[in-house]
This record gives C-alpha cells, sequence and structure tokens, in this order.
C-alpha cells in the first residue's frame, strides 16, 4: 500500500509540473518542419473498415505517457478503432485509455478534450504518445487537469474525438467516436478495467461538443454504453451553432472561429462553400486549413462575416447549404440524454470582447451563449433528465477553475449509490432554440 501511495503522489507531483510548463508551450509558435505521421494511427489492414462493427478494435499498443520524448510514470493503451464519421462512413479512430495506477478500477472517465484544431495531427493521442505540434499540447494541461481521478484509481479514456480528418466542430461525428472510443476501451484487454466497469463522461467546450453529443445520441447509437453511463458534466456548451456565429461576429478574441468552423463542419459533412466565399474569405480559409485553435485566438480582431462572405450572402441564411447543415447541429432539436447532466457556463463575455447583448442573444461567455444554454437545460428537465446547471459571472476562459471543482465533485458521485442532484427548478428562461430559417 505505501508503494502505491508514493506512486499516486509521485504521478500527482509529475502532472501538477506539467501545468508550469505549459504556458509558454501553448502560445502559438513559429511555423517548424511538420512532423512526420506516427504510422501506428492509420488503418492499414486489407478487411474494409465498414465490415467491423463500431468499436471494434483493429490494434493496440502499450506506451508511456510522453510530454515531448520525456516518458512520464503513467501507462497508457493506446487503441485504433473503428468508428463513424459525420457523413455515416466507416472511419478509424484512435484514443488513449490512461491505466489505473492502482492495478485495476471498475470507474471509467472518459474525458473529451478541447484540443479545437484543423489539423488531425493535433489530436491528443498524438500528445500523449510524444507529438510536440504546439496546436495538440494542451493535452497534457487537460491530463493535469484530470490528476485527481488518476490518483483515486480510475482509469481515463481520452479519444481523439474529432475524427481522423479533424472535423472541427461537426458535433454529431464527436459523439460517435467519444462511444466508440468507450466500446473499445471497455473490450481492450491489458487496460486494467474490470469487466462491467461504470464510465462518466467530461469536457469543456470543444470537449463540451464531443460530451454532449455522446449523452444525446447514446440511447439510439451506443445503448451498450448508454446503460454503463452513470452521468456527463460540461461546461462551456456550443448548442446552437448558427446563434454561436451571430454571437462572435465582430468580436475581438472569437471572431477567427467562424471560418475554422466553416472548415471544419464543410469537412465533416462533405459541402463546399468556397462559392460563396468573398477573396478575402478563401484566402483565411485557405491559410486556416490546418490551424489549431491557439493560432485563430485573438488573430481576426472584428472580422465579421460580412468580410467573409460575398455581398449577396451577407445574410447566413440565404444559404441554402449552410442553413440546412447547420441546423443538424442544433441540439435543441436532437433527442434527450437519460443519464443526469452537470451543465456549467460563464456569462461575461466582456471580459474576452465580445458583446453581451446582440441581436437579442443575451449574455455568454464570449463564445458560448448562457441563454441557448440555460433552454437546453430546461429542455432536459423536462424529459425527466436530472439536471444541475450553474452560471458564472465569468469568460469562457476564466469559467474553467470555477467549473473544474464541481464538475468533477459532481461526477465522481455519480458512481456512488445516491440520486444525482437537481436544480431544474430554478433554471430561468432562456433563449428559444429555433433553427435556423431559410431566408
Amino acid at each position: 500500500m505505501q508503494g502505491r501511495a508514493t506512486r499516486r503522489t509521485g504521478i500527482g507531483s509529475v502532472l501538477t509540473a506539467i501545468l508550469m510548463m505549459l504556458a509558454p508551450l501553448l502560445l502559438p509558435a513559429p511555423a517548424t518542419a511538420a512532423a512526420v505521421p506516427d504510422p501506428f494511427f492509420s488503418y492499414t489492414g486489407t478487411k474494409p473498415l465498414a465490415d467491423y462493427a463500431p468499436g471494434a478494435i483493429l490494434k493496440t499498443r502499450t506506451i508511456p505517457y510522453s510530454l515531448a520524448g520525456i516518458p512520464l510514470p503513467v501507462q497508457v493503451k493506446q487503441i485504433v478503432f473503428r468508428t463513424t464519421n459525420q457523413r455515416g462512413r466507416a472511419a478509424a479512430g484512435v484514443t488513449s485509455v490512461l491505466e489505473p495506477i492502482t492495478g485495476q478500477t471498475s470507474k471509467v472517465i472518459g474525458y473529451q478534450s478541447f484540443y479545437d484544431s484543423l489539423n488531425p495531427e493535433d489530436g491528443p493521442s498524438r500528445a500523449i504518445a510524444g507529438g510536440t505540434n504546439p496546436g495538440g499540447l494542451a493535452a497534457h494541461f487537460e491530463t493535469a487537469m484530470m490528476t485527481q481521478f488518476l490518483l483515486q484509481g480510475y482509469a481515463i479514456v481520452i479519444a481523439d474525438t474529432q475524427g481522423p480528418t479533424a472535423d472541427f466542430a461537426a458535433g454529431p461525428e464527436y459523439g460517435m467516436v467519444t462511444l466508440d472510443s468507450m466500446r473499445a476501451a471497455l473490450k481492450a484487454t491489458g487496460t486494467g478495467i474490470a469487466p462491467g466497469a461504470k464510465a462518466g463522461l467530461i469536457g469543456y467546450s470543444g470537449g463540451a461538443i464531443a460530451t454532449n453529443w455522446a449523452s444525446v445520441i447514446a440511447p439510439s447509437y451506443a445503448p451498450d454504453i448508454n446503460k454503463r453511463l452513470v452521468g456527463a458534466a460540461e461546461g462551456g456548451v456550443l448548442v446552437r451553432p448558427s446563434a454561436n456565429l451571430k454571437y462572435v461576429d465582430g468580436s475581438l478574441v472569437w471572431a477567427g472561429v467562424m471560418p475554422m468552423a466553416v472548415i471544419g463542419v464543410s469537412r465533416g459533412f462533405g459541402i463546399d462553400l468556397t462559392p460563396y466565399l468573398s477573396d478575402y474569405g478563401k484566402q483565411v480559409v485557405a491559410k486556416l486549413d490546418k490551424a489549431p485553435i491557439t493560432q485563430v485566438l485573438g488573430q481576426y480582431p472584428g472580422l465579421t462575416w460580412k468580410k467573409l462572405v460575398k455581398p449577396a450572402y451577407v445574410d447566413p441564411a440565404s444559404i441554402p447549404i449552410f442553413v440546412s447543415t447547420v441546423d443538424k447541429l442544433n441540439l435543441g432539436t436532437r433527442p434527450n440524454p437519460t443519464i443526469p447532466m452537470f451543465i456549467g457556463q460563464g456569462t461575461l463575455g466582456e471580459a474576452e470582447g465580445t458583446l453581451a447583448s446582440k441581436a437579442g442573444l443575451g449574455s455568454g461567455d464570449g463564445v458560448m451563449l448562457a441563454g441557448d444554454v440555460r433552454s437546453l437545460a430546461r429542455k432536459y428537465c423536462a424529459a425527466g433528465v436530472r439536471v444541475v446547471h450553474h452560471e458564472y459571472p465569468l469568460s469562457h476562459f476564466t469559467s474553467v477553475p470555477v467549473w473544474l471543482p464541481q464538475a468533477t465533485s459532481w461526477l465522481t458521485a455519480r458512481f456512488g449509490a445516491t440520486q444525482a442532484p437537481t436544480n431544474c427548478s430554478t433554471i430561468k428562461a432562456g433563449n428559444p432554440l429555433t433553427p435556423l430559417k431559410a431566408a
């Protein structure tokens, strides 16, 4: 027992030290020669992927957790598995299982990363294997955020949720990858996960996209996983992308997310929006084709949709394919989860240069809309879901230190016998979650 305690303390010290190392690493870095992709992450088998069931294990390896080539005392089982992309086609996903330091566990955390990148090489599994792409280094900060689960003996499953082509903002794909990664992790041998283990989901921002969509589609797409889920905790939640684009339009920090979303959604759904873009818009989209969010935030202050598109399309609703696509991403029109939910959302977006009220959308955290999140929470409550919803008078970034301890404490408790709490009766009315209508 003393050896395990010493090991837990050592791991905690190592991972805490990561936090001190990350600040300079997460800043936008000068362009460097592209690293050679690790062949492990690609499927090269002769059997068609479509012949495998979702979640089927294609190959595995066990490696030490690596921080830019420096091995840490955490063993990781990496798994390539069959999943489904946004167009319903079979694809090869990747996940990393941080093995429990206590030997075996019946408790699993599915942690969904906010790596938010248009480059597949920025996925957290690449960083965990020693990758040095600046856009992927957020994974180490996030692992440090989850240290308490490791120290308590949980296994942690961290998938590259955006799929093999980095389909940024394509929410349903995030959800399918998340659920299939859990299928693979629970089936794999040598992970330290006990048969019949229960699982909880957690994620913030881009990780909340994966967490919420996985929760929503689990009853239909992965009922085998849904019955093992004890709850899902999320913060900084994207509910209705058509409204979020209006909210960040012209903002100081978050405006660059607009062209990122155009690229990611176009890629994921297999549509072409370039005929609607202005010359400047085409230049921006070309430049950001494989950009991580760290190279976008604050780089396009004041950028507007009007500047990105041709004059005839200044109203996004005038582009039929855009309307039909973003409406597929509106969580307000999707089924409800069947598991307890913890939802946190900031309301002080002015701190990150986004106006508090625009087009009747109300306050947000700078990129996510508080009114939309309230309405989603109320929708779930009306369906009988036990929801805890909190708002913070903080921005998107500054909400994390408040949200994290609340979310992790709530999720840890879901593995016990007590019923999930709820504050549904106190959630204020929010925005209508109506789909975008074609002009």
